[in-house]
């Protein structure tokens, strides 16, 4: 999608490469993503998916440049690019028993002069909107270490719905999550994505998700792009039978005919 704003893409990356040793996790790969965009990344276990968040999250060392609006990501200090964006990973392991509004709360760092929120005006009420989205009002005291996998994916979601960056990569956002929280997150996603300026990267496994909630993709097989641009460019038969192997259109029918 284009910048109505003409100010090009937010974030572009440039021949991004990941090795583990002679092992080449991501290869070659370049994108861009501009306000308006969900773009899903796709492809079988093993292509790259979660290695291509690590390394726009700075968790992973890599070749290559990853540019926010034009500026090399390696410049910015870590509270700095936080104000821009936001990353959600599969799993959370907790040692500590901070409380579910104390975690939320820990998401408005980059905004105020404290890690604790001082001199944060908006704290307040970015948390409370957070845990009012994500279903977690009322929970705020709750020990975090005592919390289901899904309602602890939750916590984390809501910590970076009140950061509010301007882009969120988020790997498997309903992992361990309900059909009714899937529903509802990827739909307070969505209802994200619409304020200006905003954009999403997403990892995600479900195919029928990704198609209908993307606006474009990325498909990766063993680390190269196998196919980008529209959903509906990326999800052709061509495209997925070639990396996965088998007739996914069909595969997907044959669910759905079990509900009919």
């Amino acid at each position: 999608m284009n910048d109505p704003a003409g100010r090009g893409p937010l974030l572009r990356a440039e021949a991004l490469t990941v090795r583990y040793g002679s092992f080449a996790a991501v290869s070659d790969l370049s994108f861009s993503v501009s306000a308006g965009d969900w773009l899903m990344l796709v492809g079988p276990n093993g292509a790259g998916k979660s290695t291509v968040v690590g390394a726009l999250s700075r968790g992973v060392d890599y070749t290559g440049r990853i540019l926010w609006q034009g500026r090399d990501l390696r410049t910015f200090s870590a509270r700095e690019l936080a104000r821009h964006v936001g990353v959600l990973t599969q799993n959370h392991a907790v040692g500590y028993a901070f409380t579910v509004g104390t975690v939320v709360g820990l998401g408005r760092y980059a905004h105020a002069g404290g890690f604790f929120g001082h001199g944060d005006r908006d704290r307040q009420a970015a948390v409370a909107r957070a845990l009012s989205l994500t279903g977690l009002a009322g929970m705020e005291d709750r020990p975090v270490n005592r919390l289901s996998g899904g309602e602890l994916q939750r916590v984390f979601l809501a910590q970076l719905f009140a950061q509010d960056p301007d882009l969120l990569i988020l790997d498997e956002p309903t992992n361990h999550l309900d059909l009714v929280y899937q529903k509802q997150i990827f739909s307070l996603i969505g209802d994200w994505l619409k304020q200006p300026g905003k954009a999403v990267i997403s990892v995600v496994h479900d195919l029928s998700l990704a198609r209908a909630c993307g606006t474009r993709a990325i498909l990766l097989d063993h680390g190269r792009q196998a196919a980008a641009g529209s959903i509906g460019e990326v999800f052709s038969p061509d495209c997925l039978n070639r990396v996965y192997g088998m007739d996914v259109a069909a595969w997907m029918r044959g669910l759905l005919r079990q509900w009919e």
